[in-house]
């Protein structure tokens, strides 16, 4: 009986490391700040400033942006997902073509594609890919504004 317990209590243990050593392990996690002179817009005005956490959170990571847009407004937003395919709400202000869903797949360990929705339509889309030294995440984006305009963005982020 002792060593089943013994067992339970090492798997338990095991369990509560492990997590915090996954996060470790992935490469989105961090504090991340646009590189402006790195990156490039058109069809709408580059952000101003912009700095991107992402944390682990269970199976998933929490994303939260905040920074100014290029007219001068707040960027204030985040969401959570599992990469399961399913769409996660985002909430806050200042997401990108006014999403207020996000739907990320995992392609690789340091690639992901998204889709962008607002109220339920397709209003982007996205891959973001993490440097093989760990220190950019370079985020290609396309879509349609709230006003019917395409963009296209190409946005570098360095770890801070």
């Amino acid at each position: 009986m002792k060593r089943i317990l013994l067992l339970f209590t090492a798997l338990a243990l095991s369990a509560v490391v492990s997590g915090p050593l996954m996060a470790q392990g992935n490469p989105f996690v961090g504090t991340w700040k646009l590189n402006t002179e790195k990156s490039k817009y058109t069809g709408i005005p580059m952000q101003k400033s912009l700095t991107r956490e992402v944390e682990a959170e269970g199976k998933g990571l929490k994303y939260s942006y905040k920074g100014t847009n290029g007219e001068g407004k707040p960027i204030d937003y985040s969401f959570s997902t599992k990469f399961d395919g399913k769409a996660s709400p985002i909430t806050g202000t200042g997401a990108p073509a006014g999403a207020d869903s996000i739907t990320i797949k995992r392609v690789n360990a340091s690639k992901t594609t998204a889709v962008l929705s607002k109220g339920g339509k397709e209003v982007g889309k996205s891959t973001a890919e993490v440097s093989k030294d760990g220190k950019v995440t370079t985020i290609t984006g396309t879509g349609t504004t709230a006003d019917g305009k395409d963009y296209s963005t190409t946005s570098v982020f360095d770890k801070q």
